[in-house]
């Protein structure tokens, strides 16, 4: 799957990205618990960009430059751009 095929809150059965930036991680607190979220920019063979999404442990395992595979991953649309995130369900795989 490529970024040109991502709808908003779609599934995302396979993709893979590459990190090209990351921002700072934050902490967040909510009915449903608390814990660190990061934004990164990714892009794909293509050349395009989305944002990625970073959950807890995620945020401190992948670094600027490391190629991604989500699965099993879900998008979302905040200020009219689509971002894409493991969701509750997914797995983020760094691949060499």
């Amino acid at each position: 799957m490529q970024i040109k095929d991502l709808k908003p809150r779609m599934g995302v059965e396979e993709i893979e990205l590459e990190i090209v930036s990351k921002g700072e991680e934050r902490e967040f607190a909510n009915a449903n618990g608390s814990g660190k979220v990061c934004s990164c920019a990714a892009k794909d063979s293509d050349g395009n960009e989305i944002s990625v999404t970073l959950w807890n442990e995620q945020c401190s395992q992948i670094k600027e430059g490391n190629k991604i595979k989500i699965t099993n991953g879900w998008t979302s649309e905040f200020q009219g751009q689509i971002q894409i995130s493991t969701g509750k369900m997914g797995k983020l795989d760094i691949v060499e």
